[in-house]
């Protein structure tokens, strides 16, 4: 069985899991303001630092990656659950690189539904995301496919894909082809 595309080399998903846990941290608090006594979202976000860093194990992480996943079901918004989630999909950069993306777009999501008055907020999270992402970083998540393209990760048919979620990607990946919008 051929690896997928969306998997990324483990040295690639070690460089993109900190800027994912980096776009993740950016919306912690929107989660943190609602249940600041549960401490599974920043869990998550610190074992995908320590994963970029190398000083966890790829195949210990990737069946750990679902460990505290149920924080989004407990939270009270859709904006405090969007940002858990994001949490979560950092922590699985480990299993599949396309997470990635999926924290990002989680993140943008938590941050224009904590800002229903601010209609640019979305917007504004995905610059600083593509902003905020080093070239090596940029290479790695231009090797994906395009979301909805390919049907062999998060980026397939499902949830990622579709709706305002697909949107965020695909803002994402078009962004990812401007070299304006990166830092040195």
């Amino acid at each position: 069985m051929a690896k997928s595309p969306q998997a990324l080399s483990e040295s690639e998903r070690r460089l993109v899991a900190a800027w994912a846990a980096d776009c993740a941290e950016r919306v912690l608090w929107i989660f943190e303001a609602e249940r600041p006594a549960d401490g599974r979202p920043r869990a998550a976000i610190v074992r995908a630092r320590a994963y970029s860093r190398g000083e966890l194990d790829t195949a210990v992480e990737i069946r750990q990656r679902f460990m505290g996943g149920g924080a989004a079901k407990d939270a009270k918004s859709a904006a405090a659950a969007a940002a858990a989630r994001a949490a979560g999909q950092a922590a699985a950069v480990c299993h599949m690189g396309a997470h990635a993306l999926g924290a990002a777009a989680y993140a943008v999501k938590a941050a224009s539904l904590a800002s229903p008055d601010r209609p640019e907020a979305a917007d504004d999270e995905v610059r600083w995301q593509l902003m905020h992402m080093n070239a090596e970083v940029r290479t790695a998540l231009r090797a994906l496919p395009p979301v909805g393209e390919d049907r062999s990760g998060p980026l397939g048919q499902g949830l990622l894909a579709s709706g305002q979620l697909g949107m965020i990607i695909r803002d994402l990946q078009t962004g990812l082809a401007q070299p304006d919008l990166m830092k040195d």
